[in-house]
């Protein structure tokens, strides 16, 4: 099917093939200019505290000063000499995940090999995951040629390539991103293998077949097994897949039961070892629902909606928008799924729609029932990320849709809905940029007294011990900058700050384990300058009170002056800062 576009006064014809190459060449062209695009956000800078093996050795901040610079080698690998001490670095790693993070090891496990080969640069830690990403789409275009033929995979791809949430996730250094790799690669090796077992050929074509067959099923234990070993959530697919089989072909259940089997086995060390520990040290009262019948259905509703319309439409932008407008894309999401779904039934071919549906709808009712049976809610948990399982799955119904439904306006409808996806991308990573830190960093490098022959001391005061708060200011302010970091809970603040500014200055263990050149003189003009830094979420505690920032001013009031004000915004609630920069006081 062919397009005419007409461009100053030449007459263009586009067939709708090229325009879904093109879009996905754009979709691979947006992670390659975006990685490193913005600074790491939260999460990013624990994976790679994660990553580097050193989460053990993480000491958070405490009532007296510690030198920043101490925490900024964590981010990095250790020093090594033998073969012994990088085995040592990666049992800390498997140490550091067991002890409490709630995640399996193979993506910090990929991002410790990433480390060892390219470093600890922004890029250079997000282009894994971008590469994963390019892998996820080729895959795509299988899966969906599988089901819908050619064009039917391109356009499977190219609605990856350019979904918005999938794109965050492919430059984000969580486990996410990775997760959809894993279940495209699964879904489209399930169904080629239940391909090859409903084709009849003659003795020769069934020894290829054989030979294929092995291969794929190989495919299918890998990619479950990954997935399963990168999200626990992972087993919502796998549970989807399996319906699959029951679905396609069931008369086989116990052949494609042995490859299930075996996928969950190769997790069984792991779990026996890793998984146990991590029960043990799991919060799992976050994901507790609001009290009461009324309360908790409005939040199991809430999340689907939520998570429906930040996954095919919304993508990162969830992070800024309303909720009222977070609400009503899922709405039109869902009522374009009502409307169009039935539709489908009667006029496509229904084992395709099927599995479709089965792929992109079953995980999410899954989650929603347990759920509800548990009194949790994890489905929306992370702006709906927990779930990206089911988005290939989403984009398959939404490529079925427009391959099926809309035979007659397929190119214009294809070519709309992509160019929206592209649309909110690049407004995405133009209007939002994420620079706090590297803004925060100018402000402490830059010499308060001009022709100063010393570097300006800076004790930096923060509302939050947060460790993505601490890390990130370790990774992004020079290690050679005389900084200092005073990080308490707000209500502790003001009482530390008054003691650290009439005594000592620094805490003389933080010396110890650092070098001379990086202590400051403990006594009460130590500092030529403190900046104060609020975060608007500190994650770990409350909120600042108004009161609790009068009983701060009032402390900095006594010894220096206020000289500037700024706040600092980026993507999220997480990334906002109030900076407020003071210097000493000449009576000091």
């Amino acid at each position: 099917m062919y397009k005419h576009f007409k461009v100053l006064g030449f007459k263009f014809v586009v067939s709708l093939e090229t325009l879904l190459i093109l879009a996905i060449a754009i979709g691979v062209l947006l992670r390659l200019i975006n990685l490193d695009n913005r600074e790491f956000w939260y999460d990013e800078v624990l994976s790679l505290l994660l990553s580097t093996g050193q989460k053990t050795a993480y000491r958070g901040p405490k009532d007296l000063p510690v030198v920043l610079a101490q925490y900024t080698p964590l981010l990095d690998l250790p020093p090594e000499a033998t073969v012994k001490d990088v085995v040592k670095t990666v049992v800390n790693l498997l140490k550091g995940l067991a002890g409490g993070e709630p995640h399996p090891p193979l993506f910090f496990l990929a991002q410790h090999l990433w480390l060892r080969l390219f470093g600890n640069g922004v890029a250079a830690v997000r282009s894994l995951g971008a590469l994963l990403s390019v892998g996820a789409i080729a895959s795509s275009y299988g899966l969906g040629r599988v089901l819908l033929g050619h064009r039917g995979g391109l356009l499977l791809a190219a609605l990856l390539a350019t979904n918005p949430f999938y794109l965050f996730h492919s430059l984000n250094v969580r486990m996410y991103g990775p997760l959809v790799l894993w279940a495209v690669l699964s879904a489209w090796a399930l169904l080629e293998i239940i391909g090859f077992k409903q084709q009849k050929a003659n003795d020769v074509q069934q020894k290829g077949q054989k030979t294929q067959e092995i291969l794929w099923s190989l495919i299918f234990i890998g990619s479950v097994t990954a997935g399963l070993m990168t999200f626990y959530l992972f087993a919502y697919w796998v549970v989807a897949l399996a319906v699959v089989v029951l679905y396609l072909d069931w008369r086989r259940w116990w052949h494609h039961g042995l490859r299930f089997g075996a996928s969950v086995l190769l997790t069984v060390p792991w779990v026996l070892w890793g998984t146990k520990q991590q029960l043990r040290n799991a919060d799992l009262g976050r994901f507790d629902a609001p009290a009461g019948f009324l309360g908790a259905t409005i939040a199991h509703l809430g999340d689907v909606v939520n998570t429906l319309g930040t996954h095919l439409l919304l993508g990162d932008w969830v992070t800024s928008l309303p909720q009222t407008i977070i609400t009503t894309a899922g709405v039109a999401v869902i009522g374009l799924l009502l409307v169009a779904v039935p539709r489908l039934w009667k006029q496509s071919e229904r084992r395709t729609l099927g599995v479709a549906l089965i792929l992109g709808i079953f995980p999410l009712l899954l989650a929603l029932g347990l759920d509800v049976v548990t009194g949790k809610f994890t489905l929306g948990f992370g702006w709906g990320r927990s779930m990206i399982v089911i988005l290939p799955g989403c984009l398959l119904l939404l490529a079925v849709g427009l391959e099926q439904a809309f035979v007659s306006w397929r190119q214009s409808v294809a070519a709309a809905v992509l160019l929206l996806y592209i649309g909110i991308n690049v407004g995405d990573f133009t209007l939002r940029p994420r620079s706090m830190f590297h803004e925060l960093s100018e402000i402490i490098t830059t010499t308060s007294q001009a022709g100063a022959s010393n570097p300006t001391s800076t004790l930096i005061v923060m509302n939050s011990q947060a460790w993505g708060h601490v890390m990130r200011l370790a990774y992004y302010i020079p290690p050679e900058a005389p900084v200092t970091l005073l990080a308490r809970e707000s209500g502790d603040l003001a009482p530390s700050l008054e003691k650290v500014l009439e005594g000592q200055s620094v805490s003389e263990k933080s010396c110890k384990e650092f070098s001379a050149s990086n202590c400051l003189a403990s006594t009460p003009t130590a500092y030529d300058r403190v900046l104060w830094l609020e975060s608007a979420k500190p994650v770990w505690s409350p909120s600042t009170t108004e009161a609790e920032k009068q009983q701060v001013q009032q402390v900095l009031d006594q010894h220096y002056n206020p000289v500037q004000t700024q706040r600092l915004t980026g993507t999220m609630l997480l990334d906002d800062l109030t900076v407020r920069l003071y210097t000493r006081s000449p009576a000091t």
